[in-house]
């Protein structure tokens, strides 16, 4: 493994990235787990430790909002066929009646990818606002990979169960899988440093790097997760389970297997419930993945990946945004990655 190490610190001494913790896992078995770099570099150097706390971003879509509307399957309370008018009526109008969970959970809902709402005046009803907002596609039609759909399934989530989704997330899923470093708007510990803010003049640490996230107080169904790469672990355990951790069944096998299989053949993209289906061309989990690899990203620079065939998981954590979200290295060091990880344990 330690061309692997090599890897991250040569990026690191190239300033392609601030610094990273990446975990490997083979077999059920984690073969290697480290950190390189920094946490933070301005104001002043912080080293990366294996215990440092990440901005998840967009990984709160799928180790957060997923299971929980998974778990909703489950009970009943909802169906892949729910239409979202049923907890939105503003959605029973202009071709928007037609959406479903399963739209959202997949991506072909024809919602635009991104609207901002924290530069516009402050409202409560943010789901009446994205029902005000034309479909770029006829649902069911096309891959459009959309904040607005996960930002809906925070509010659905909500409106099922009658709490927050913070709490509802600590009872469910977060200390059953004893997740003690995961949580919205975290309080303590030690933190990577996110992107320079103009607002407050500091670096981000432990507040959310996404401006609408912030915008909502912090918690969202699109991101606003913090977590460790020992607890993104025992989540991928419970992944790669179908949804069974320590002598519990948190999740049924069959909703687990289904989320990660291909829903949206024949359109744009290969996605599945929640997560990215690999897809043929260019993939973040480079090019030696099979094609019943599943996973997904994040814009601070985090990403997980799993190959079933090869019972091979990836999480890699890093703050690229650290240098500015300009820096775009990690679309080129994700690839590379993954496809000397692949190679370094091919026969392990």
């Amino acid at each position: 493994m330690q061309e692997i190490q090599d890897y991250l610190q040569k990026e690191v001494a190239n300033k392609s990235i601030p610094g990273a913790v990446l975990s490997v896992s083979k077999k059920g078995k984690t073969v290697f787990r480290e950190s390189v770099g920094y946490a933070s570099v301005y104001p002043e150097k912080k080293r990366m430790t294996t215990e440092t706390i990440f901005d998840l971003a967009s990984l709160t879509k799928v180790v957060v909002t997923l299971p929980l509307t998974l778990m909703l399957l489950d009970k009943q309370f909802l169906s892949l066929d729910t239409k979202v008018s049923r907890f939105v009526p503003s959605f029973q109008k202009e071709g928007k009646e037609a959406i479903t969970i399963r739209h959202l959970l997949t991506h072909t809902s024809g919602l635009k990818a991104h609207h901002p709402f924290y530069k516009e005046e402050r409202t409560s009803n943010i789901p009446d606002k994205i029902a005000s907002m034309p479909l770029l596609a006829f649902p069911g039609k096309r891959v459009i990979y959309s904040d607005l759909n996960f930002i809906l399934l925070h509010h659905i989530i909500e409106n099922v169960t009658k709490t927050d989704l913070p709490t509802f997330a600590n009872e469910q899923l977060f200390t059953p899988l004893n997740m003690k470093q995961t949580s919205f708007s975290p309080t303590t510990g030690s933190y990577a440093s996110t992107e320079w803010d103009e607002s407050t003049q500091q670096y981000l640490h432990g507040i959310v790097h996404d401006e609408n996230a912030r915008y909502f107080g912090g918690v969202s169904g699109h991101a606003g997760l913090f977590s460790t790469v020992e607890d993104l672990e025992s989540f991928s355990e419970m992944v790669e389970q179908n949804g069974f951790y320590k002598g519990k069944q948190l999740i049924s096998e069959s909703i687990m297997k289904q989320s990660k299989q291909s829903a949206t053949e024949g359109l744009n993209e290969r996605r599945g419930l929640g997560w990215v289906i690999n897809n043929p061309g260019y993939s973040s989990c480079g090019e030696r993945f099979t094609s019943f690899s599943y996973g997904h990203t994040g814009f601070t620079g985090t990403s997980m990946w799993l190959d079933p065939m090869d019972e091979l998981r990836v999480i890699f954590l890093t703050n690229r945004v650290h240098f500015g979200r300009e820096n775009k290295e990690i679309i080129r060091i994700r690839a590379e990655l993954h496809d000397l990880i692949k190679r370094k344990t091919e026969r392990i």
